[in-house]
């Protein structure tokens, strides 16, 4: 395992179960960790290209691309790059930071809102792929923050920067936001599919999203798409986000024949590793949901309810926070640690830390640990929570106390993850 993925680990590990818990986060950063989940799951053996159970034979193609857009896919990109090597023919990767790769082109790009670079890197992927054959294999590493990176045409760029922000204040979930995404792009809701074809395309998929809502990952631009414009529609109507010009899906079977998706990690993954984790501790572990899209006040609600002496509670999920101020500083996860220190009984024996897997909840912070500590801290501060919860300013409130996980970008992005242990 590395060591630490949370930089600060020793300054926040102050008492024995807060060392505990930042343990059990730093299994849930180890199993997502991007460039091991690709050489875990991808093999070349013999000039045979194995992904899970199945297999494609290199022989069988003329030429190999390479595409990638969203948080995870610049580390995918360059562990992918160390199997295939030279057997690459052409790449473009935009992630939220360049890496530096061979074979591969890579752009850093812009997120959570798209920008005119990230049109202009859209258009080369379109160009590479609309004369794609029936010989070419296509590889498509897919991950969070890609409906911001993966943009085309142009009028998507300005379309998607004002959705955004309309969307940001209604506070709706991602998958509405997505479907109406969808539908303002050529590239999204299975549009590269049908750009791709007849090529043979794998989709990597490295989901960000709560639950098993894999086609929603950065808009699902290799899954076949069930919504149509009347259902974007329908949620730009009932949000009053005003008038989009709205594209039709690709409704044609035919596109998604030679398209072969896999889950390479999900929220489940990190989950998954985390309870390992608790158990290696001698702590039990309650699993509340891997789908939590409630307010903050809700999850903060559903956290504390599950709490039991010697255990763990375990979450994932993307609690729903509508922004009202826009001066303060910090992300969901932050918003909802200070929300549990407002509102739930934070005892003595109780340490709750809620995390975003990229390393980076709307500032240079992951999220923050809570416990009593925090709360005698504050008060010697006299820091007031629901000051900052209304200024929606909770990264300036726990770097006063002392309290924000610093891990950096992570590469990775399976959606938020939270962690209450209880323990006498």
């Amino acid at each position: 395992m590395r060591k630490n993925w949370i930089k600060n680990f020793n300054a926040l590990a102050t008492t024995e179960n807060r060392e505990l818990a930042l343990q059990i986060v730093e299994a849930g950063y180890e199993a997502i960790n991007t460039e091991s989940a690709i050489f875990n799951f991808v093999k070349l053996e013999n000039n045979i290209l194995k992904i899970q159970n199945e297999n494609f034979p290199l022989n069988n193609f003329k030429k190999i691309k390479i595409i990638g857009f969203g948080k995870s896919s610049g580390a995918a990109t360059l562990a992918l790059e160390k199997i295939l090597g030279d057997r690459i023919a052409q790449g473009i990767v935009i992630s939220s930071k360049k890496v530096d790769c061979q074979y591969i082109e890579t752009y850093a790009g812009t997120h959570p809102q798209p920008s005119e670079t990230n049109a202009k890197v859209g258009q080369k992927i379109y160009e590479m792929v609309k004369n794609s054959t029936e010989e070419d294999l296509i590889i498509v590493l897919v991950s969070g923050g890609g409906s911001a990176l993966l943009c085309y045409p142009e009028s998507e760029f300005s379309q998607g920067v004002r959705l955004y922000d309309e969307f940001l204040k209604c506070g709706q979930s991602r998958i509405q936001l997505n479907t109406v995404w969808k539908h303002l792009s050529l590239f999204k809701g299975g549009g590269l599919a049908k750009i791709a074809y007849p090529a043979t395309v794998l989709g990597l998929i490295f989901s960000d999203l709560p639950g098993n809502h894999f086609e929603n990952v950065a808009s699902g631009a290799t899954y076949f798409d069930k919504s149509t414009i009347a259902d974007a529609q329908k949620i730009i109507t009932e949000n009053n986000l005003g008038k989009f010009d709205l594209l039709e899906t690709p409704k044609e079977e035919k596109y998604f024949e030679k398209v072969h998706n896999f889950i390479v990690v999900s929220n489940e993954t990190a989950i998954t590793a985390m309870a390992k984790k608790t158990e290696e501790l001698g702590l039990q572990t309650k699993i509340v949901s891997t789908e939590l899209y409630d307010t903050v006040e809700k999850v903060a609600e559903k956290m504390f309810s599950a709490g039991e002496n010697n255990s763990v509670a375990l979450a994932a999920g993307e609690p729903s926070l509508e922004v009202k101020d826009k001066n303060g500083k910090g992300g969901r996860n932050l918003h909802l640690g200070l929300e549990a220190l407002k509102t739930q009984p934070i005892g003595e024996d109780s340490v709750f830390i809620s995390f975003a897997s990229d390393g980076i909840d709307n500032s240079d912070s992951a999220g923050a640990i809570v416990d009593q500590n925090t709360l005698e801290k504050a008060q010697k501060l006299s820091l007031n929570p629901a000051d900052y919860l209304n200024r929606f300013d909770s990264f300036s409130f726990f770097e006063k106390t002392g309290d924000l996980l610093s891990t950096g970008s992570t590469g990775a992005n399976v959606s938020d993850l939270m962690i209450l242990l209880t323990k006498k």
